[in-house]
């Protein structure tokens, strides 16, 4: 049995468990409290809404990606997938009602519901681990690319895609085209690592014309070109770059929104932000907030807050980025670094103007300074405003690249629509419950980082500094 049986069956399954979990205590409870007339059609058009919020909320959150994720990740998507619809008819039938209905049958459904998903997905994941052997894989670089750079990135997707990829054999993109080919021919999957324009253009094409599974990673102007439309002005196709960053309508209804939404937001947290600020000022007599010099929109300078989760002059020697263990972060710190409530107080940075929910994450001035004389691609980011959470915030981690940073926020500005920033907002609170997202660096690297030199190394032609 191929992967794609295996996990189409457990989504089957999953399916059929939490829909008809639901439809069974709906019909057998809940009905008769929602509709004293045409129960059945009622109870059927309920059901029906239940599935299409659960498959929505399945594919925002990716609750279907039993292969690629961890076990505990894929059930906490589905928790998050099946517990909101299972909310929102609740809601639905008190408020028809009038009065609320108990809510014990239904939580003993979302436990059972729970528990199957569980029970499902484990039984799934452990049967590909078994059953279904990985995919033979070529990992082929790029010629200007670190051998320590290399092994890092193999050592990376093998620790959470080991079952997934065999990496059988490992070749910079120098070696004869002939032997690259003879690899080619004995592998199903190809993964090609910061691969020059022309060499991808020749072993993608070998791939499509022999239905070989190929990976690569993006150059910058791959992204670029997301923003493009075709036009057909005459018989030859063109391509019209879309300037979305400058849609007026897309902009004041998203300040619209930031604005509504975070005085709303900052009524419902003040209770969070007076006890962890009551919490930080009894740990050392500290200040309560940090501030900083960020860069947002037009490289427009600006003060963030955020509350403090570090020692006192935690700066004083210089800038050195955090690491996993660093003492320096208080124990108050460690809580709210890890909740994410020291980012709360970037709520007024939102209400001021100064930032909106979601965009690229507003760098220090003197990373921006840096970035952009070894990268100058580094600017465009900045020609959205900053955000509170973003695409690299939400596929990438604290200690992402700043290369891979910015190609992730370069996919976010050149895609950027309202529906893209509810989705990424939707993402951000299952985020919230991953700690791998605030993985900091090692401790080698952050005395590196803390050098005044960075070491730049080339990515295809690109001089990139490669760490944040």
């Amino acid at each position: 049995m191929g992967k794609k049986n295996v996990t189409n069956t457990a989504r089957l399954c999953l399916e059929l468990c939490n829909v008809g979990l639901f439809a069974l205590i709906w019909m057998l409870y809940y009905n008769q409290f929602a509709f004293d007339t045409y129960r059945m059609l009622g109870g059927g058009v309920s059901i029906l809404i239940y599935f299409i919020v659960y498959r929505f909320l399945c594919d925002i959150y990716k609750a279907f990606r039993i292969a690629s994720c961890p076990i505990a990740e894929t059930v906490f998507s589905q928790f998050i997938s099946f517990g909101i619809p299972d909310l929102i008819l609740y809601v639905e039938c008190s408020l028809i009602f009038n009065h609320p209905v108990n809510i014990l049958p239904g939580a003993g459904i979302v436990l059972a519901q729970l528990l199957g998903t569980m029970v499902i997905i484990t039984f799934a994941k452990n049967f590909l681990m078994c059953h279904v052997s990985p995919k033979r894989t070529v990992f082929i670089y790029g010629k200007d690319i670190a051998q320590e750079e290399i092994e890092g990135f193999k050592e990376r997707i093998l620790k959470k895609y080991a079952h997934i990829f065999d990496v059988t054999c490992m070749l910079s993109e120098e070696t004869a085209e002939e032997g690259l080919l003879r690899q080619l021919e004995e592998c199903c999957t190809v993964l090609l690592y910061e691969t020059s324009y022309g060499k991808r253009r020749v072993l993608a094409e070998y791939c499509l014309k022999n239905h070989k599974e190929i990976y690569f990673t993006p150059r910058l102007d791959d992204i670029v070109l997301l923003g493009c439309q075709p036009k057909h002005l005459l018989d030859t196709p063109l391509f019209r770059y879309d300037y979305v960053s400058y849609k007026k309508a897309e902009y004041k209804l998203k300040r619209l929104f930031d604005i509504i939404f975070s005085f709303v937001l900052l009524i419902v947290v003040s209770p969070i932000m007076l006890v962890t600020a009551l919490a930080i000022k009894l740990e050392d007599r500290g200040p309560v907030f940090y501030k900083q010099d960020r860069c947002t929109k037009d490289a427009k300078v600006f003060k963030i807050y955020k509350f403090r989760s570090m020692i006192v002059d935690a700066e004083k020697n210089g800038f050195i980025p955090c690491t996993s263990n660093d003492n320096r972060i208080t124990k108050v710190g460690k809580i709210i670094r890890m909740t994410r409530i020291d980012e709360l107080p970037q709520i007024i940075n939102i209400l001021k103007g100064d930032m909106s929910f979601v965009g690229p994450r507003p760098e220090r001035v003197e990373h921006v300074e840096k970035y952009t004389k070894d990268l100058p691609e580094f600017a465009y980011r900045m020609r959205v405003k900053g955000g509170l959470t973003g695409y690299a915030q939400i596929y990438g981690k604290y200690n992402t690249s700043a290369y891979d940073k910015l190609r992730l926020d370069l996919m976010y500005i050149e895609n950027q629509s309202f529906l893209l920033d509810l989705k990424i907002l939707m993402l951000t609170f299952k985020i919230m419950f991953i700690p791998e997202s605030t993985e900091g660096f090692s401790e080698e690297k952050s005395k590196r980082l803390s050098a005044a030199k960075q070491k730049s190394v080339k990515v295809g032609s690109v001089p990139v500094s490669k760490e944040i």
